[in-house]
């Protein structure tokens, strides 16, 4: 999985590769260079091989800079137009020069009519003007010479193909903070790990095609290893899915007990415990309000039912010694979707945590959605979970939990989860555009997938019960809960792709998982 940084870990590995022989200079040359390999793959095929890039006076600017001037060598035709100064003599200006490349410069172009020209005969953009450490607002001649460009790729961006090196220029690569004059990339080719601002929205919309390229051999730096956060992908997933031997039976793969839905939410219920079969597990029990049965039965004929008492269709104070006697069958438990917020549910959730004197011996456990705003009434809630438990809010219930506001949340999602997971003591699914998963012992993945076919009431109950089912098989929470979010969002894409993006419902899901799930499911053994 590649890497995720902030700008000050980026700061001090390359501050310790300097220190240990990789030099800046050197850390350049290869970026340069990566760049321009990359481009040449993508864009020699379909353009007439000319490029220019847009250079400023730092790192990113010597970054684009030693890429024109590789490309030049592979036979494109080059320019270069400096945003901003460079130092006097700056040998990697001569470079591009020596490759016959032209050199031209915003202080002799007020009007920007060179840059008009350049912009409209080559069809590569290099974006090299701001790098990683840019602070906001831009100074006032960089914004106004990124607005031109804009301007200009908005009218033309079938013609111009944009290339950002490291990130597009402007953005806060900590916060995903961008102001107006953001070029947006079609490419986004970032230096040895992943800006964390790059999965963050606004930022998120500029950034095109994400390409990690390398700047050196990283790997003996203790900055480098000291790195916490990755971005998931599809082989993580291959390796936590548990295999399905031909000789096994249910109990291989477990049982999940759901419980979940109220007289106000009872598809919650349907939806959790059905994405639960759909991942593998053995057996789902449905634990539900008495109520719920006569609905709920006929369309989920695969479960297996507990009925609850109820006071006015919710799970009532009453119920948590049934459930109670009933956890022994289970490998893991869903606990929250669909509940309401009624004082009685509360007081169960209470009772059936405090009843065994031995939290530790419940099965593993799934916390979401109105579980979640319960729990947090309880007094010192976290420490009577079973650890760790799997906590799926989104940003207004991590507000609730937390006691921070949502903005507060949204601005540093990564952090937030972090913190919350290890002084809780428990996993955190951060729910949202990509989605932050975070364990106790500071690790932190990031789905790399942000869609709005998932904005619907119901598709958190639906990875919810994902994410039961994989930890009734055996999968250990964090990875559960990684591998859970992954196969959620990969089902919100092929839903999307068949409904388009406004009609996909939770429902619409159930069936996407099996394909998502197929893609990562390993053979029989």
């Amino acid at each position: 999985m590649e890497k995720i940084v902030s700008i000050a870990e980026m700061m001090a590995i390359e501050h310790e590769a300097d220190l240990k022989g990789l030099s800046y200079a050197q850390m350049m040359e290869n970026a340069g260079c990566a760049v321009a390999e990359q481009i040449d793959i993508a864009y020699s095929q379909n353009t007439n091989r000319t490029v220019i890039a847009l250079v400023g006076s730092g790192n990113n600017g010597g970054d684009a800079l030693v890429a024109v001037a590789e490309l030049a060598n592979r036979g494109w035709h080059i320019s270069a137009y400096l945003v901003r100064p460079r130092v006097d003599g700056d040998p990697l200006v001569q470079r591009v020069k020596q490759s016959r490349g032209r050199v031209l410069s915003a202080e002799d172009d007020s009007d920007y009519s060179n840059l008009q020209h350049l912009l409209e005969t080559h069809q590569v953009l290099i974006d090299g003007v701001l790098g990683t450490g840019t602070r906001l607002p831009l100074q006032e001649e960089v914004a106004s010479c990124l607005e031109f460009v804009c301007d200009y790729v908005s009218s033309h961006r079938k013609t111009l193909h944009i290339v950002a090196v490291d990130c597009p220029s402007g953005i806060d690569c900590d916060s995903g903070q961008a102001p107006g004059e953001v070029i947006p990339a079609e490419l986004t080719i970032t230096m040895a790990a992943i800006k964390r601002g790059l999965l963050a929205f606004p930022t998120a919309d500029s950034v095109g095609a994400l390409k990690v390229v390398s700047i050196g051999d990283l790997h003996d730096l203790n900055t480098w290893e000291s790195v916490r956060c990755w971005l998931c992908d599809s082989e993580y997933v291959k390796q936590t899915i548990p295999l399905r031997p031909r000789d096994a039976h249910k109990g291989t793969f477990g049982t999940a007990l759901v419980i979940a839905g109220s007289m106000n939410y009872t598809g919650a219920a349907l939806l959790a415990g059905s994405a639960a079969y759909k991942v593998g597990a053995g057996l789902v029990q449905m634990a539900i309000p008495e109520v719920l049965h006569h609905c709920l039965a006929g369309q989920f004929p695969e479960a297996i039912w507990l009925l609850l008492p109820h006071s006015d269709g919710f799970i009532s104070v009453e119920a948590a010694n049934i459930t109670v006697s009933n956890m022994p069958k289970a490998t893991a438990l869903l606990l929250g979707p669909g509940f309401g917020l009624q004082e009685t549910t509360q007081e169960y959730i209470h009772r059936i945590l405090t009843l065994r004197e031995n939290p530790t011996k419940m099965p593993k456990m799934v916390v979401d959605a109105d579980g979640l705003k319960l729990l947090s009434k309880v007094p010192d809630w976290y420490h009577l979970l079973p650890g760790p438990a799997v906590l799926t809010p989104h940003p207004g219930e991590m507000a609730i939990l937390s006691g921070m506001s949502v903005d507060q949340i949204q601005a540093d999602r990564i952090s937030v989860a972090q913190k919350f997971a290890a002084f809780w003591g428990h996993v955190i699914v951060l729910k949202g555009a990509f989605t932050v998963i975070a364990s106790p012992d500071g690790k932190a993945v990031i789905i790399p997938i942000a869609t709005s076919a998932l904005a619907k009431a119901g598709t958190g109950d639906v990875l919810a019960g994902i994410i039961v089912g994989l930890l009734a098989q055996g999968v250990l929470p964090f990875d559960a809960a990684v591998s859970g979010a992954w196969i959620h969002a990969m089902a919100g894409l092929k839903a999307e792709s068949r409904l388009g993006t406004a009609s996909v419902l939770a429902s619409d899901l159930l069936p996407a998982l099996a394909e998502a799930f197929k893609e990562v499911y390993m053979p029989e053994v």
